[in-house]
């Protein structure tokens, strides 16, 4: 089963980026009902490590996150690949997706090294962009470079399972983790 570890947004985040999207004039937009932020992809599994780190998450001690998105950016190198919204350094953050890795890899999941670029994807480009859509793109940087929401909470991780389809990915969520003070 394929799947990731992510963050589902607030309807008020989830309306800006809606209308921030109807401004992206290049590139598939991603629906909003799979708008989050991605914590750790966790590629094929087989349910039995899926289950074991369901139950290691049930036990997951961790504080409600303060999150905020400013600013866009792109991925992919010369050629961009991806639109996304990104989120505001945060250590709160990096250390809980420190955490998951070590939790997911303790159940066996193997997961690549990449660097933790927390975002939100807006928007995917095809392999060859046509004339004229990397000006679009770089425009769309310059002209929302200042783009930036209110900083929300986030209460909970949610484990999704991911379909691939022709028209592109839908996501389910499996289950969810609350987020919560650490207990001494």
């Amino acid at each position: 089963m394929r799947c990731f570890l992510g963050l589902a947004l607030p309807d008020r985040v989830l309306d800006l980026l809606e209308r921030l999207q109807e401004d992206i004039p290049v590139g598939r937009l991603v629906p909003c009902e799979n708008l989050h932020i991605t914590l750790s992809f966790l590629d094929d599994q087989p349910e039995a490590r899926l289950e074991a780190l369901h139950q290691e998450l049930l036990r997951l001690e961790a504080a409600p996150l303060r999150l905020e998105l400013r600013g866009l950016g792109v991925m992919g190198g010369k050629s961009p690949r991806v639109l996304s919204a990104e989120v505001t350094a945060n250590a709160a953050l990096t250390a809980l997706h420190r955490h998951l890795r070590a939790k997911a890899q303790a159940c066996g999941i193997t997961l690549p090294r990449a660097r933790f670029r927390p975002h939100v994807t807006l928007a995917r480009f095809g392999q060859r962009l046509q004339p004229g859509q990397l000006q679009q793109i770089h425009q769309l940087l310059q002209h929302f470079g200042g783009f930036t929401t209110p900083v929300f909470t986030v209460q909970q991780i949610t484990l999704y399972q991911s379909t691939l389809l022709p028209e592109g990915a839908r996501y389910e969520a499996l289950a969810q983790y609350p987020l919560r003070a650490e207990t001494a």
